[in-house]
This record gives C-alpha cells, sequence and structure tokens, in this order.
C-alpha cells in the first residue's frame, strides 16, 4: 500500500512549527476518527482507564512519548504510564521477557528469535508492530563556518566507516565545491546501545552506498573507530561539544540542540535539506508489509521521488495482539488509541517528528481497538 498524498501532506504540515513546547475524560467517551482533528489535545480522542503501565525502548521516541503521557495523565488521573527510553534493542528485550507492557522501537521485530520469543510472551499469540512516530534522521554536524554542508551517501559511509579522517578529504570537497573545509579531524559519533536509529541509519548506507558501506544493517554498531555514545540525548549532545563532529540522530533531537544538518543526495540525483516536506515524501513511499493487524513498513531509502530526504525511521510500538493481562489492557489500548488519534498525531508537528499518513492512523486505530 502506497500513501503518496497523505504522506506529503503530513510533511507539508510538519513545516507549520517546530518550536519545541511542553504539552486524562470518563470511561464512556469514544475516541474520534484519525486524522480528522486539529492540534490540540480533545477530549474526544482520549478514553481514560484505571491502572498503571512501564514501557521502554525507543529514544527516538522519547519526546513524543513524554508528551502523550503527560497530555494522558492530566486527563486520566487514574492513570500513571512509565516510558524510559533505553534503546529499540532493550525496549524488545524487556518486553520479551515481561518487564515492559509494550516497547518502543525503530524497526520491527525481526523473523526468528526476536518474533519467537516476543510470541512466547504473548502466550502464544502474535506481537504487533505498530508503527506510531515518524522520525527524519539528521546527519548533523559541528564545523565552525561551514553552513549547508552536503553529502554523498558514498560520502557519509565512509566517513562513518573510517576511510574519512579529516574534513578537507577530497570527497568531501568534492560534495562541497563552494566551501573553504578545514583540516580539522572528524569525529564520527554513533550510538552505544543496540539501537532502531542504528539499524535505519545502516540500512540507508547499505541501500544507498552499496559497496562501499560493508558493514551491513544492524542494530549494533558494527564499524570501527568513532564515539560511542548512549541514546539519541547522548549523540546529540557530543555533538554539540565536539567542534568536528558528525553523528545521525533524529530530527527532534538535532533542533533541540540547535545542530547544524547536511543536505544528503537523494535517487532523484539533488542533494535536499531535511524538511518536514522533504521527508514526508519519503514517507510517502513507504508500503505495509505486515498482515491483519501487523502493521510493519518497508521503507525505499534509495527513492528517486525529486525533493525528498531519504533518511527517515519509523518508530512502533511492540504489543500483543492478544495476552496482554487484565489489569493492563484498558490502559494499553486507551493510551495507545490517544496517541495514534488525530490530536495525539497532532502534537507531534511541534516537536519536530511527522505525523503518519491519515491511511495508516485510521489503520493502527484498528489494530489497537482489537486488542484483547
Amino acid at each position: 500500500m502506497n500513501f503518496k498524498r497523505h504522506g506529503i501532506m503530513a510533511g507539508i504540515a510538519l513545516t507549520a512549527t517546530l518550536a519545541l513546547t511542553a504539552c486524562g475524560s470518563d470511561n464512556n467517551e469514544t475516541p474520534s476518527t484519525p486524522g480528522t482533528g486539529g492540534g490540540s489535545t480533545a477530549a474526544s480522542d482520549i478514553t481514560c482507564a484505571k491502572g498503571s503501565l512501564t514501557a521502554q525502548g525507543s529514544s527516538a521516541q522519547k519526546n513524543a512519548m513524554d508528551e502523550w503521557i503527560k497530555a494522558y495523565q492530566q486527563k486520566c488521573t487514574d492513570a500513571k504510564i512509565d516510558y524510559q527510553g533505553t534503546g529499540s534493542g532493550a525496549g524488545i528485550t524487556a518486553f520479551s521477557g515481561g518487564t515492559a507492557d509494550f516497547a518502543g522501537s525503530d524497526s520491527a521485530l525481526k523473523d526468528g528469535d526476536e518474533t519467537t520469543k516476543a510470541t512466547a510472551r504473548c502466550g502464544g499469540n502474535p506481537a504487533l508492530n505498530l508503527p506510531m512516530v515518524t522520525g527524519p534522521i539528521a546527519i548533523a554536524y559541528n564545523l565552525d563556518g561551514v553552513k549547508d554542508l552536503q553529502l554523498k551517501p558514498e560520502t557519509l559511509a565512509k566517513i562513518f566507516g573510517g576511510s574519512i579522517t579529516k574534513w578537507d578529504d577530497a570527497a568531501i570537497k568534492a560534495d562541497n565545491p563552494s566551501a573553504t573545509l578545514p583540516s580539522t579531524p572528524i569525529n564520527a559519533i554513533h550510538r552505544q546501545e543496540s539501537s532502531g536509529t542504528t539499524e535505519n541509519f545502516t540500512g540507508y548506507l547499505d541501500k544507498a552506498a552499496a559497496g562501499t558501506w560493508t558493514f551491513g544493517k544492524d542494530k549494533v554498531w558494527k564499524a570501527t573507530g568513532g564515539q560511542a555514545e548512549k541514546g539519541s540525548d547522548g549523540v546529540a549532545g557530543a555533538i554539540k561539544k565536539a567542534p568536528g563532529a558528525i553523528g545521525y540522530v533524529e530530527w527532534s533531537f538535532a533542533k533541540v540542540n540547535s545542530l547544524s544538518t547536511a543536505k544528503i543526495f537523494n535517487g532523484a540525483g539533488e542533494y535536499t535539506a531535511l524538511t518536514g516536506a522533504a521527508a514526508g515524501k519519503t514517507v510517502a513511499g513507504a508500503k505495509i508489509t505486515g498482515t491483519g493487524d501487523d502493521l510493519k513498513l518497508s521503507i525505499d531509502y534509495a527513492t528517486k521521488e525529486a525533493g525528498a530526504y531519504p533518511i527517515i525511521l519509523v518508530t512502533y510500538e511492540i504489543v500483543c495482539s492478544k495476552g496482554t493481562p487484565a489489569d493492563k489492557l484498558d490502559l494499553v489500548k486507551g493510551f495507545l488509541g490517544y496517541t495514534v488519534s488525530a490530536a495525539g498525531q497532532a502534537q507531534l508537528e511541534k516537536l519536530g517528528y511527522a505525523p503518519l499518513p491519515e491511511s495508516v492512523q485510521t489503520k493502527v486505530a484498528a489494530s489497537v481497538k482489537n486488542l484483547a
């Protein structure tokens, strides 16, 4: 399923406002239809439930989760939700081990061991991958006097693979013929822990710089050298502090830290700046490859769409289709029903994320409603 028009509109909407601001109703209230609301937290988009939830995983979605939890708990005073941005790998492990009621992951469960363990945790029922947050991945850098840095995927692969070590390297000069590049050593910063952001970034390099990037696609960083930092906030903070640094981090964290971001050469043969509209064009080409209530997506990192920014991720909430304990189920459904609602998705626009296309919102809402 291709959701081109809705993805582009979601991206365009993101450009309207990106200032970071901080932001549950009776049990008989019904969530509104996704994609129809405005930018406020509408009471009709929240169905309250009592109890507590513990969740963890993707740090990419931590800013969104903080906003959603605050809004839900303000309305639903008998609900307590705790989400920790421990990284996608840790979140999946916690979910499969029964210590997290749901997990956030920047990539869907892998076939094999991950899916087997998650299914066992759900009492033999399938675990679902529910897309919830679209997060463009910025290539953020700290280089005095250099604005509008632009990079081809092969150059990126060599920087993060360790074969380009100084900013005045011939390959970077070729990508930036009008720039004056210093001989400053490059400090390439990557994630320390298992991370869906790493998996999406290396997946991009594996597709767009095939033959140059030799470390494959993985949640765990495999290239040698560079500097490892924990979490998206750790990567962003390290880039901000270190002249000559470059790293991959979700756009929301780059914006919060006022980091410069590079233009990336895409499959259409043009350098493209990271904007909501540009990320939306890549989201528009994604297809649903899961079946039934499982909504796993396939992203085309080598998209030839003109004006598309190609490095994005989609964060999933991983939850049991059936088998969630009775004392947790209503709150899981109530909270995730809010996050995918019109009002919930509208909160993303000011945080540096892009809302899901309306067609996908509707499918996720239906999957949440079917949880048992």
